[in-house]
C-alpha cells in the first residue's frame, strides 16, 4: 500500500504548489491511475514515492514504512519504474538491460538468465529471439516491453510508471495497454500510473484519480466515474462522449441475451460494447452472434444503447 498524508511540494519560482496537501491511499495490489490537466501534480506524486523529489510537508508510506527513512538508492531497487522513452541503456543488450536490478542486488548469474528468459516470455518477447538484440533494433513497442520486463526483473511489489506508452505509436498503443495491464493485474502488483490519456486510465486503472491544482478532485473506479461526475471540472475533462468510453470497458459477454441471431455476424464474448458497436455500424445489422461463451447468444444495439445510456442517467 502506497500512503499520502497531508503531502506537499512547492517548487521555487513557481505560483503555487505542486502537490498541496494530498491524502491519497493507492491500495495494495491494485492499479490505480493518476490523470488530470498539464501542471496539475499527476507526475510530481509518482516521484515522490520514489524519492527522486522530496515533499516539503506530509508523510509518504510504503507498505507502512515512511519512505523518508529509507535509502533512497535501497527504496529504488525495491520498485520498478516504467517511463516514457523506456530509458533502455543503448550499449547493452535485452538481457543485460533487464538483469539491471538484480545485478545490483547481487543475485547468481544462473538465476539471473532464467529471471531475464522468465520475464521476456511474460511481456510476449521470445527470448532466443530478443535477448541478444540491442535496443536501437526494437520498435517502439518493443522497447517498451523490454522496459516493462526491466521493472518487474526482481519482482518488486510496487511498480510506478510515468507516461508508459506515451512514446508509442498508436497501433501498437492499445495492443500494450491492454496485455501490459492484464500481466500487472495477474501478478498483483501495487501499480501507480501516470498518463495524460483518458482512455488509457480507464482501461488500465482499478481506480482514476483525477487532480486539478495539486489535489485529488475524484478518486473512483472507471465506470463510476464515468457515471457520476463529481462537478463540472470532472465532466468536461472525461468528455462528452464518456457514453462511448463507457461501452469500451464492459464487455460484450455482461450484455449478451440467450438465443440464436442466426446470419448475423459474430463478435467474441471478451470484446468491448464499443467494439460491438462498431462491428454494427460496418455491417448495417441491430445483433451480433456472441462467440467464445457458453450456449447460444447474441447481442443487440437495444442492449449497447442502454448499456452506454447509464452514464447519462446518472450524472
Amino acid at each position: 500500500m502506497i500512503r499520502f498524508e497531508g503531502v506537499s511540494k512547492h517548487f521555487p519560482g513557481a505560483p503555487g504548489p505542486a502537490v498541496d496537501r494530498l491524502d491519497l491511499t493507492i491500495p495494495e495490489g491494485s492499479t490505480s491511475v493518476l490523470i488530470g490537466p498539464s501542471g496539475c501534480g499527476k507526475s510530481t506524486t509518482l516521484r515522490l514515492v520514489n524519492r527522486l523529489i522530496d515533499p516539503d510537508a506530509g508523510r509518504i508510506t510504503l507498505g507502512g514504512r515512511d519512505v523518508a527513512t529509507t535509502d533512497p538508492i535501497a527504496l529504488r531497487r525495491g520498485i520498478g519504474y516504467v517511463l516514457q522513452g523506456v530509458g533502455l541503456f543503448p550499449h547493452r543488450s535485452v538481457a543485460e538491460n533487464v538483469a539491471t536490478v538484480p545485478g545490483l542486488l547481487g543475485w547468481p548469474k544462473a538465476r539471473i538468465a532464467g529471471r531475464v528468459d522468465a520475464m521476456l516470455d511474460l511481456v510476449g518477447l521470445d527470448p532466443a529471439t530478443y535477448r541478444d538484440r540491442r535496443p536501437d533494433a526494437l520498435s517502439g513497442g518493443q522497447r517498451q516491453r523490454v522496459g516493462v520486463a526491466r521493472a518487474l526483473a526482481a519482482d518488486p511489489p510496487v511498480i510506478l510508471m510515468d507516461e508508459p506508452f506515451g512514446a508509442v505509436d498508436p497501433v501498437a498503443r492499445g495492443r500494450l495497454q491492454a496485455e501490459i495491464g492484464a500481466i500487472l493485474k495477474r501478478l498483483s502488483k501495487t501499480v501507480l500510473i501516470v498518463t495524460h490519456d483518458i482512455d488509457e486510465a480507464m482501461l488500465m486503472g482499478d481506480r482514476v484519480v483525477l487532480m486539478r491544482a495539486g489535489r485529488v478532485v475524484q478518486a473512483e473506479v472507471p465506470r463510476a466515474l464515468l457515471a457520476a461526475p463529481a462537478d463540472a471540472f470532472v465532466a468536461s475533462f472525461v468528455g462528452e462522449d464518456r457514453a462511448l468510453r463507457r461501452l469500451a470497458l464492459v464487455t460484450v459477454a455482461e450484455a449478451a441475451e440467450p438465443g440464436e441471431a442466426v446470419g448475423a455476424p459474430s463478435i467474441a464474448a471478451g470484446a468491448s460494447l464499443r467494439d460491438a458497436l462498431s462491428a454494427m455500424l460496418a455491417a448495417g445489422c441491430t445483433r451480433l452472434v456472441v462467440t467464445g461463451g457458453p450456449g447460444a447468444r447474441h447481442v443487440t444495439l437495444d442492449a449497447i444503447q442502454r448499456a452506454g445510456s447509464v452514464g447519462k442517467r446518472e450524472a
